[in-house]
């Protein structure tokens, strides 16, 4: 069982758990996620890690509600329990695992909605480290900006914008992206976490500018295995999957109609066949023998 050090409501579908976890803490980097579950029949949930304190032995996660066990988790008081909270899993920040080839580089996060959680602990350690990055931070609406405070005490330049222009700039992401390259800003690379539509718009535009661009796909995550075949992404015209090959991939490499459209077919049993049928056995990791396939 694993406490619930703190728990606090971000706006009306948003709230983040700080978790007591200390070994999780000790070995997890900026970018890699944790598989919780509530409950002991509680569904699986991959969360990507927002924060963590070595000292204290806690991992912070932002979570949305969006279904029943997420309703549930979002209920949990400060001093309730978790039944499982594993990780770390996947792949650590390219960033921040090879700060050394990005700490000469002008980078910019443009975060989207609840992408804002795995953006915050990126720019957090880049801050530790003597690197200070700008932050585009969008959202549909002021009420459903999170982390903004948190954010603009680690980064250099943080940027809002809201499609309803209810706060900050009145606009989309990528027309702030856009004017910010307008007016003379330069960069060097662009990390984007958000909305697969959202990371996608983002990555069109930045290959018209000539800005490489990593993203991570994190949302489209179901299992965090490998074996459920949900997160099976085309990148550079090979199959990977986020939760064991990434979740960063190369955003200019990455097919997004197709992950888009797999998302779509996800959600329902017979979506799933179908595309079980069709891959064949690059449905589940690649491996064929997972066992998934049965399931």
């Amino acid at each position: 069982m694993y406490k619930i050090l703190n728990a606090k409501r971000l706006n009306e579908n948003i709230f983040l758990l700080e978790v007591e976890a200390k070994w999780v803490a000790k070995k997890c980097l900026a970018g890699q996620f944790v598989i919780v579950r509530c409950g002991e029949d509680g569904e699986r949930i991959p969360l990507t890690i927002a924060d963590y304190d070595r000292e204290k032995g806690s991992v912070t996660v932002v979570v949305q509600e969006v279904g029943a066990s997420t309703k549930k988790m979002g209920a949990l008081l400060t001093g309730d329990y978790l039944t499982d909270f594993v990780g770390p899993l996947g792949n650590p920040s390219e960033i921040i695992k090879d700060f050394d080839n990005y700490k000469g580089k002008e980078i910019l996060f443009v975060a989207g909605g609840l992408g804002t959680a795995p953006v915050y602990p990126q720019v957090k350690d880049l801050s530790l480290k003597g690197k200070k990055c700008d932050v585009i931070i969008g959202s549909r609406n002021k009420d459903l900006l999170i982390l903004n405070e948190e954010m603009k005490a680690v980064a250099k330049d943080v940027y809002v914008c809201t499609d309803d222009g209810s706060f900050g700039f009145n606009g989309r992401v990528t027309d702030l992206l856009e004017n910010l390259v307008k007016s003379g800003k330069k960069y060097d690379l662009c990390v984007a976490i958000g909305p697969v539509i959202m990371m996608k718009f983002v990555c069109m535009l930045t290959k018209k500018l000539e800005i490489p661009t990593i993203v991570s796909m994190n949302p489209i995550m179901v299992d965090g295995t490998g074996m459920c075949g949900a997160c099976r992404v085309t990148v550079g015209g090979e199959v990977k999957f986020a939760c064991v090959d990434g979740p960063e991939f190369d955003g200019h490499k990455v097919d997004f109609d197709e992950a888009m459209k797999r998302q779509s077919l996800y959600k329902t049993q017979e979506g799933r066949m179908y595309l079980k049928e069709k891959e064949g056995s690059t449905h589940h990791g690649g491996c064929g023998f997972c066992g998934g396939e049965n399931e």
